[in-house]
This record gives C-alpha cells, structure tokens and sequence, in this order.
C-alpha cells in the first residue's frame, strides 16, 4: 500500500482550493460556471435534468481501465463532497505532480458533483418529490435515481465513491473526539457476509484511514453496516460494483465544514491513488480496528456546577429569507451524563 505525502497533499489543497465555494449551502447555480473552468481537461455532458429540470453533469478524465464512479450531494443539504469534488477537479485541471498523473493514466474517473440540485435548491436532504434518493435503489421512482442507475450500469465501475455528510452528533466511540470523516463498506445482504467486494471496498478504506490517521488521529469513525434493503450503497454493492461510503462530519469549530471538506479531500484523492497503484484488493483486516460511530456529541450543552442538572441543545438548519440560518434548539432528553457538548457553557448553581 502506497500512501501520499501529507506535506504534499497539504501543499496542493492549499493551492488548488476553490475559493468560490464557501459554507455548507451549495447549489446548482454556485457550480455552474465553474464547470466551464474544466472543459479542456474534462469531458463534461449532461446525463439528464432533474424533477425541476436542472441539469445534472457528468465529468470524465483519465485513460486508465480501472474505472471509478464518484458522486456527490444525493441529499441536497449534504454538499462538503461537492465542494472536494471541486477542489479534486482543479488538481487535475493544473497539477503536474506525479502522483496525479499516475491516477489519471491508470484510471478512468466519472464525477457527478450534484446528483440532487432540486434539494440543494432548498436546502433539503429530499429531491422536489420528497423522495430520498438514498433509499430509492429498488423502486426508483425519482428521475435522479435512474439516471444514476442508468449511468452505473453503462460504465460498469470497478469502484464508486459515494459522498454524504453526517451529523454533528457523532463522535468517534473511545474518544471525546467528533467523527470527522467516517467510512462504510455496506453489506450486500442482512448476514453482512464479507463477500469479495466488500473485501475490496475495505481495502481501499483502509488506505484512505491510513493516511488520515496521520493528519487527524483519532478523529475518524466506521459506519454502522446493518444491511438497507432500499439503499443506494447497498444495492450497487450487491450488484457487484464496490461502493465506498465517505461520511464528512464536523470538526471542532467547523460548522461550515471547511475542516472537513479538506480531509475529504485528502480521503478522495488517497483512495483514488491506492487504486490506481494495487493490483490487488485482498487485505481488509485493519478495517474493523477503525473505531465506530457514536451518538455522543450534542452542539451544545449547559453544565451546572454543585448540580446535576444538565441542559442539551442542538442546531437546526433552515433557509430563511434566501440565507442560511443555524436555529439552536432544546433537547428534551434527560439522560445526557455521558454525552459530550462541542461547546459547553458551565453556570455557577446559586
């Protein structure tokens, strides 16, 4: 297993960033023109409109028969992904480093940075038929599971890459850390049997927790791989094309998720650069020492000192006059002892 340098990762996300993309409300109009950026190196097409009838692109680059599908923001409010797509997009626009040269020579790489830009629109994790494309594998009733479906099947991928972003509420289990980035390689099938291609899918996650554990130790966390009958990770894995699941999360003090869409960056390019130089896929065990997931973090919480009485809330987001508003709300649980608050406020009990 190769792992990248993280001074040079460092170095070109710094340099390759797009600036243009801030925050964590991404839509179809902030990508639009930047498509345009791309076009000499990429070959860019639409795959088809969605329900609202805004476009959905597709980008392609690379010559190499290892081929890898990636696709970002199926939720429409879950954009980190989207805007690391964006940044990977301007490496291979004007990076000349070897290592990116190696992806593209042995790899053939299709991106589809917006799947959902009806819920992008509005901010919602549904499309505008309130259809939750992550749970629309079998039936697919919405236009943009089928046109991801469709395009699955016609460019057959040895791997697929699908981005999410996960709540604040998660936290890697043993620490006192949030997860940050968490991986899955979703079970084909309710015994969660390690078939060959989740065999394969774990091997690249383990190189992709590789190198982050050297970045941000202790900050990255597992899925939990109960099978979903109806889900998106789990039907493509079942069909035979190894789906890797990135879940970006927060980091202290990053709520825009800009800390997190630099080390989804780092995971997407890492994965891409492990395959690109294996020749096999046959070593998975370090997977399952990747600790799980945890429900342990609320956003805030208030203490009382010489007391018990604890107090959690947690932030809503909502669009509110063509802006995005984080709405802090009350939890009504009482058992929140052994939770953590990614900000809490200690007050004096009189």
């Amino acid at each position: 297993m190769q792992t990248l340098s993280s001074e040079l990762l460092k170095t070109v996300f710094t340099v390759q960033k797009e600036a243009s993309l801030f925050g964590k409300w991404i839509t179809f109009k902030n990508i639009e023109k930047l498509f345009f950026k791309h076009q000499e190196v990429f070959e860019i097409k639409q795959l088809g409109f969605s329900e609202q009838q805004r476009p959905i692109y597709r980008l392609k680059i690379g010559s190499g028969k290892k081929r890898i599908l990636l696709w970002s923001q199926m939720h429409g409010n879950e954009s980190t992904g989207t805007k690391a797509l964006f940044d990977v997009f301007n490496c291979f626009s004007n990076c000349t480093d070897k290592e990116f040269k190696t992806i593209l020579k042995e790899c053939t790489l299709v991106f589809i940075p917006m799947l959902n830009p009806d819920g992008s629109e509005v901010y919602t994790r549904v499309n505008a038929n309130n259809i939750d494309l992550n749970r629309d594998a079998v039936s697919r009733i919405a236009k943009e599971s089928t046109i991801l479906r469709d395009f699955l099947d016609e460019f057959n991928p040895q791997f697929c890459f699908n981005l999410h972003d996960q709540r604040t509420i998660f936290g890697v289990e043993g620490t006192k850390n949030p997860a940050t980035i968490s991986f899955l390689a979703p079970s084909e099938e309710p015994t969660r049997a390690l078939t060959q291609g989740r065999i394969q899918t774990m091997n690249v996650i383990v190189a992709m927790n590789t190198l982050l554990q050297t970045i941000i130790p202790n900050f990255v966390g597992r899925y939990t791989d109960e099978f979903y009958p109806t889900a998106t990770g789990d039907n493509f894995q079942k069909l035979g094309y190894n789906t890797i699941l990135i879940e970006s999360g927060h980091f202290p003090d990053d709520y825009q998720r800009e800390t997190a869409r630099e080390h989804t960056f780092y995971a997407i390019v890492q994965g891409l650069y492990h395959i690109a130089t294996s020749n096999d896929f046959i070593e998975f065990e370090q997977y399952f020492t990747i600790p799980n997931n945890a429900k342990i973090f609320y956003d805030v919480i208030h203490r009382y000192s010489n007391s018990d009485e604890v107090a959690a809330y947690q932030y809503k987001d909502e669009i509110i006059n063509n802006k995005l508003v984080s709405k802090l709300n009350k939890i009504d649980e009482k058992d929140i002892k052994m939770k953590f608050g990614h900000n809490e406020i200690v007050f004096e009990s009189e």
